[in-house]
């Protein structure tokens, strides 16, 4: 008789793609952390192990770059879920089942493009000699070049525009499962289509949402193209202060040990928004509970009842 796998042998390929790509590469970020650059031609020594790279990361500079960061990460995130949220909609429910592939193409396309290059094609749009500004200068919007490049504005427009399929690709296919019948029950009880989305569609497909707002403000975060290709010394990021130690200063250490930290506030930010938003929405779902005592004629005039019982609704 053939010898059986074992369960896990289909997962064997995804664990190890897992621990050679992301586990290993992490784990020697951390290594590294704890060693020291020797000299002006090394990159990085661990034969003496410390913290002390640690105490030279956490500086003032440091922080006031993450804050910096940190704000370019929730407004684009949010951004990009104002904007993406209606365009996932529309193609999940109002569009036609034959067209859906077509739209869904005009969305993945661009971002197939290389991201530096797409990023450098906003360079140009966005410079006071681009056509964007000539155009805005001729029909008279403005009386001046324009001047968003190289600031903390054009970070934004760069972060919206690469990142933006991450949040609607989600959010559609949450959208798309939401079963039309529900909605249309929804409407037969009497809400109105405000509130048939925001009391059964969006908390229906709230794994979407929070799939596209993790895919987007993670990778966010750590981005340190679009800050130097259009944000310059205004839009700074903690990205860029991490890259130029490894390619720049060549101190492997002091790089490791920023983004380990990063990492560590990326998590905490993302624990930290998680409990507000448990605890903005804990009113919210208690009161959608209906509490049946004993004799309601709704529980069932048969079937014995506790004395009290919160069902959801």
């Amino acid at each position: 008789m053939r010898r059986r796998l074992p369960g896990f042998a289909l997962a064997i390929p995804a664990w190890a793609w897992l621990v050679i790509f992301f586990v290993a590469p992490v784990a020697m970020v951390v290594w590294f952390s704890f060693g020291y650059k020797p000299g002006i031609f090394g990159t990085h020594a661990n034969d003496i192990l410390s913290l002390d790279r640690y105490v030279e990361a956490l500086s003032p500079t440091f922080f006031a770059t993450f804050q910096n960061t940190l704000w370019v990460g929730v407004v684009g995130t949010l951004l990009c879920f104002l904007i993406g949220t209606p365009v996932a909609y529309w193609m999940a429910v109002k569009v036609r089942p034959e067209r859906r592939g077509l739209l869904l193409a005009l969305v993945l396309v661009p971002y197939w493009t290389n991201f530096l290059v797409r990023t450098i094609g906003w360079q140009i749009i966005l410079s006071p000699e681009g056509w964007l500004s000539v155009g805005l200068q001729t029909i008279g919007v403005i009386d001046g070049p324009l001047e968003v490049l190289y600031t903390r504005a054009a970070v934004l427009i760069g972060v919206v525009y690469n990142y933006l399929p991450l949040m609607i690709l989600p959010m559609f296919v949450a959208f798309d499962r939401v079963g039309g019948p529900l909605r249309e029950a929804s409407k037969d009880l009497g809400a109105g289509s405000w509130r048939t989305f925001f009391r059964v569609t969006l908390p229906l497909a709230r794994p979407g949402v929070i799939a596209g707002v993790l895919l987007v403000f993670i990778p966010l975060m750590g981005d340190y193209i679009t800050a130097t290709v259009l944000g310059g010394a205004k839009g700074n990021m903690i990205g860029q202060i991490v890259a130029s130690q490894f390619q720049t200063a060549q101190n492997w250490a002091l790089g490791s040990a920023m983004a380990v930290l990063l990492m560590i506030l990326i998590l905490l930010t993302v624990a930290a928004f998680a409990l507000l938003l448990w605890l903005v929405t804990l009113p919210m779902r208690r009161g959608n509970r209906l509490v049946l005592g004993p004799g309601d004629p709704s529980a069932g005039p048969s079937m014995p009842q506790p004395a009290r019982e919160e069902v959801p609704v």
